[in-house]
């Protein structure tokens, strides 16, 4: 299976490429995922606009769309202050039972089709 990883997908039949799919999905990035699915671990995924999500992954693609379930969104609300006296920083949250995560939440390139390498999305599992 690693054998394909530096042959063009052009050069590969229907079964090679069905293979290097599968050893990508075990061995690189998405093997986060492929953990989580198998042990219903959580993991915590950051997104671009400064909120995280705490969620267990139920199904996911090879382009990180994900589908999740109890899920607790987080975030930082600053309050403004015209003085420059410290502020108190407040943690929010909220809870959603499943939801889907798709591709807008995380930044792409302007134009083409996003790949998963140009998206801004931290996943960490948690232990």
């Amino acid at each position: 299976m690693s054998q394909y990883v530096n042959v063009p997908k052009s050069d590969l039949d229907e079964g090679q490429i069905r293979e290097l799919e599968q050893y990508e999905i075990a061995q690189g990035p998405l093997s986060v995922l492929q953990q989580s699915v198998r042990n219903h671990s959580q993991v915590l995924i950051s997104l671009r606009n400064n909120k995280k999500l705490l969620a267990r992954v139920k199904a996911f693609d090879r382009h990180s769309n994900m589908v999740l379930e109890n899920v607790k969104e987080m975030w930082t609300e600053v309050p403004k202050s015209k003085n420059k006296k410290p502020v108190h920083v407040r943690l929010a949250s909220s809870h959603l039972s499943e939801r889907p995560l798709h591709l807008e939440n995380v930044p792409a390139r302007r134009l083409g089709r996003p790949r998963a390498s140009q998206h801004c999305l931290d996943i960490m599992p948690l232990l």
